[in-house]
């Protein structure tokens, strides 16, 4: 088996129908299994998997094990030669895992490889590549300074090699992500996709930033990030700077500085509810029934020519590929659109542009 696809899940149930709807048209070409794990969610998650997708492989976890362990699971269970650790607030392209394959198969001592992600309203998401993190780029990170942390010497077109990748979307040979015992169980969400990039170097792999082809993550739907976020994150570094550099009372002095300051001046943002009175509607032909659920106007078109007339678009899938759709979200540089997508044979609508609160999920009968 070429590609195993393991997706770690816990109570985003829509995000996740939506991250499978695209993962399986984009191993339609590819000999791939879809592995599901899911973290003792409590949602309608698993029931959704076994009736909607009953070819993936699911793991229902009886408790949260936190995003190192559970994904660890999921690979002991993979068969591919590579494996995806992909999160479910995803949706990839359909020539995502073609390209990564074709890439992947000419390199020696490949590490861990990346795309480029994009989030809901199709900006650029930074942590796509990333530096080694030093304890200040760390704190001027959480403070609000992070030009330093990311890898901004690689323009997010291009290939080339990084230090770190985001463990949102990691492709890697599963014989390497053995060796290295995968995962660091210490960590229970942050800064694992940290660690494991830096072993890969440290044993001699090259990690890679693969920009020609995008996916989307909707950023925070899997995690929201509060200001607790800085507490989790700074005790995932504190986890990384014990382990692979010395005891440093400088850094943790910072660390607390930083938790202390992040309080006072990361507050939770709230979301404004976006007034909307006309939507674009991508496709073909008119859902009505979808139509009759936004009680406001929509119009048809087959392409985004009057973008600019409508407050929110949305995406059928059943018209579009998912490249088609990615492709169009990048490329609608207008920031004032948001942006849900219609999964194909589906009943509901999804998107998120906001990294702080769930998304929205509009159902139609």
């Amino acid at each position: 088996m070429k590609l195993s696809v393991v997706i770690l899940n816990y109570n985003v149930q829509y995000f996740l129908h939506l991250c499978l709807k695209s993962v399986y048209k984009a191993v339609e070409k590819i000999e791939a299994e879809i592995i599901v794990v899911d973290n003792n969610s409590h949602d309608n998650s698993c029931k959704m998997v076994r009736e909607v997708f009953p070819e993936a492989i699911l793991i229902e976890n009886k408790e949260n094990f936190g995003f190192s362990k559970a994904n660890n699971i999921g690979v002991s269970k993979a068969k591919g030669e590579y494996i995806c650790i992909l999160n479910p607030d995803t949706v990839v392209s359909d020539d995502t895992f073609i390209k990564l394959l074709e890439f992947s198969n000419q390199k020696d001592k490949l590490g861990v490889v990346g795309c480029k992600l994009l989030n809901g309203v199709g900006s650029f998401l930074q942590e796509s590549k990333r530096n080694i993190p030093s304890a200040i780029t760390s704190l001027k990170k959480i403070l609000g300074f992070p030009n330093k942390y990311y890898a901004n010497n690689l323009v997010e077109d291009e290939i080339g090699e990084v230090d770190i990748l985001v463990g949102a979307f990691m492709f890697i040979k599963r014989t390497c992500y053995e060796e290295l015992g995968g995962f660091d169980e210490d960590y229970f969400m942050y800064g694992e996709d940290i660690d494991l990039s830096y072993r890969m170097l440290m044993a001699g792999y090259k990690n890679y930033y693969f920009g020609k082809t995008s996916c989307i993550h909707f950023k925070g739907e899997s995690t929201l990030r509060d200001k607790n976020y800085a507490r989790n994150f700074y005790g995932a570094m504190q986890i990384f700077y014990k382990k692979h550099f010395s005891k440093n009372s400088i850094f943790d002095l910072l660390i607390w500085i930083g938790i202390k300051l992040s309080y006072f001046i990361r507050q939770t943002p709230k979301k404004e509810i976006k007034n909307i009175n006309r939507y674009l509607f991508i496709s073909d032909q008119m859902n009505y029934k979808l139509q009759s659920a936004l009680k406001c106007k929509v119009l048809l078109q087959d392409s985004m020519a009057n973008v600019k007339n409508s407050d929110e678009v949305i995406f059928n899938a059943n018209f579009l590929n998912y490249k088609n759709i990615i492709e169009m979200i990048e490329n609608s540089n207008n920031s004032t659109i948001t942006y849900k997508i219609l999964p194909d044979n589906s009943n509901f609508i999804i998107g998120s542009d906001n990294a702080t609160s769930r998304g929205e999920v509009i159902h139609f009968q």
